[in-house]
C-alpha cells in the first residue's frame, strides 16, 4: 500500500498545489509584475480549472487505451511544463497559457490513481487508499507556503523550483508505481454501443455536490490570500502562515475514509460542508483568530469534502472507479472554473467580503442535495 500511497500523495502534492493552486498564494506578488486587475486575474485560474475539466472529460478513455500508469507520468510532465512555463510568462496571455498546460496535471492524476488503487490494493484498503492519496494536496500547500516565504517577491524562482520538484516526483512514480492497472481489459469499461454506461439517475446528486462546492470554494482558493494582504494588509509572513496551516489542517481530512464508515456518507457530506461554508464566511471577520480558523477549517474540510466525493463516485461506478472520480471531479472543477472566472468580476464591482458571502451563500444549495443515507445504499 505505502509503495502507491506515498508517491501517489507526492504527484498529487505537485499537480493540485504546486501547478494549480500555488497561483492564489503567489497572485499578488503575479499581479504587481504584470500589473493584473482583480477581473484580469481570475483568468488564468479560470483556464486552470477549464484544463481541468478537458484532461478529466478524456480521462477514463485515455487510461483504459494507454493505462494508468503513463497517465500518472503524463500528469508529471504537464505539471513539470506548466509550472516552467508560468516562471517565465511575461504578460497575461503567456500566463494564461501557462496556467492551462499546468491544469492539465491535475484533471489526470486523481482517476488514474483510483485505478491503480483498484487494480493494486485489496478491497477494504481502497476507500483509504484514495482519501490518502487526495491528502495530496496539504502537503503541497505545507511545502509551497515556506518556498514562497524563502523566495519573497521571486515569485519565478519559485515556480522554476516547483518544476523541479515536479520532475523528480514524476521520476519518482516511475519507478515506483506497478504496471499492472491493465488488468481491466478495455471490455470491462462499461461502455454500450449508444455511449457511456453511467448511471445518471444515481450520479446526478454527485455532480450537482460537487457542482455547487466547486463554486464555494473557488474564491478562496483564488483570492484568499489576496483578501489578506489587499484588505487587512497583514505581512507577508501572517499569509504565508495562513497558507501553511491551510495545508497542515489539510492532512486531517484525510480520515475522511474512516470517518464515512462510522458515520455515513450524507452525514459525512453535510457535516463536513458546512464547515467548509463556515470558513469562506470567517475570513470576512477582520480578527486574526477568525482568519486563522478560516485557514485551519478550510483546510480540514476542502480536503475532506473531496475524499466524500471520491468515495462516493467508487461506490457508484463499482466497474470503473476511475470513470466515476473523473466525472466528480469534472463537476467539481466546472464549478470552479465558473467560479475563479466570475469571483474576480464580483470582487471588483462589490468587495472581497460581499463575493466570500455570496459564494459561501451559493454553497447552502449543497445542503439539499439528496445523498445516500450510509456508505453501503449507494445504489
Amino acid at each position: 500500500m505505502k509503495k502507491i500511497v506515498f508517491p501517489g500523495i507526492a504527484m498529487i502534492s505537485v499537480t493540485y498545489a504546486f501547478a494549480r493552486f500555488s497561483y492564489g498564494l503567489f497572485l499578488p506578488d503575479i499581479s504587481n509584475s504584470l500589473n493584473l486587475s482583480e477581473m484580469q486575474a481570475g483568468v488564468p485560474s479560470s483556464l486552470a480549472y477549464i484544463a481541468y475539466c478537458l484532461t478529466l472529460v478524456f480521462s477514463s478513455l485515455l487510461i483504459n487505451r494507454a493505462g494508468a500508469y503513463n497517465v500518472i507520468q503524463i500528469s508529471g510532465f504537464s505539471a513539470v511544463v506548466g509550472t516552467l512555463c508560468i516562471a517565465l510568462s511575461q504578460n497575461l496571455y503567456l500566463l494564461s497559457i501557462s496556467t492551462f498546460i499546468a491544469g492539465i496535471g491535475s484533471g489526470l492524476s486523481s482517476p488514474a490513481f483510483s485505478k491503480i488503487a483498484a487494480v493494486n490494493l485489496k478491497p477494504e484498503e481502497q476507500d483509504k487508499g484514495n482519501t490518502w492519496i487526495n491528502t495530496g494536496t496539504s502537503f503541497g500547500l505545507i511545502i509551497s507556503g515556506p518556498l514562497a516565504l524563502f523566495f519573497n517577491t521571486y515569485w519565478r524562482l519559485a515556480y522554476i523550483f516547483f518544476a523541479a520538484i515536479s520532475f523528480i516526483v514524476m521520476m519518482w512514480n516511475r519507478h515506483s508505481i506497478p504496471k499492472t492497472d491493465h488488468q481491466f481489459k478495455q471490455s470491462d469499461l462499461p461502455i454500450r454501443k449508444n455511449g457511456w454506461n453511467i448511471p445518471w439517475k444515481r450520479s446526478i446528486n454527485l455532480f450537482t455536490a460537487a457542482f455547487i462546492t466547486g463554486i464555494s470554494s473557488s474564491i478562496y482558493w483564488t483570492f484568499s490570500r489576496s483578501f489578506l494582504t489587499t484588505e487587512y494588509d497583514i505581512s507577508t509572513m501572517e499569509s504565508m502562515f495562513f497558507w501553511i496551516l491551510m495545508g497542515i489542517a489539510g492532512i486531517l481530512g484525510g480520515v475522511a475514509g474512516n470517518f464515512i464508515k462510522q458515520f455515513g456518507l450524507a452525514t459525512s457530506y453535510r457535516g463536513v460542508l458546512l464547515v467548509l461554508l463556515t470558513s469562506i464566511c470567517l475570513i470576512t471577520i477582520p480578527s486574526t483568530i477568525s482568519i486563522y480558523c478560516s485557514a485551519l477549517l478550510f483546510g480540514i474540510s476542502y480536503i475532506f469534502v473531496t475524499g466524500v466525493f471520491i468515495v462516493w463516485a467508487v461506490k457508484l461506478f463499482v466497474e470503473a472507479p476511475f470513470l466515476g472520480v473523473s466525472l466528480g471531479f469534472l463537476f467539481l472543477g466546472i464549478g470552479q472554473s465558473f467560479g475563479s472566472l466570475t469571483a474576480g468580476s464580483i470582487i471588483e464591482l462589490t468587495s472581497y467580503a460581499f463575493g466570500f458571502l455570496l459564494f459561501a451563500g451559493i454553497g447552502l444549495c449543497g445542503l439539499f442535495v439528496r445523498t445516500p443515507t450510509d456508505t453501503s445504499s449507494d445504489s
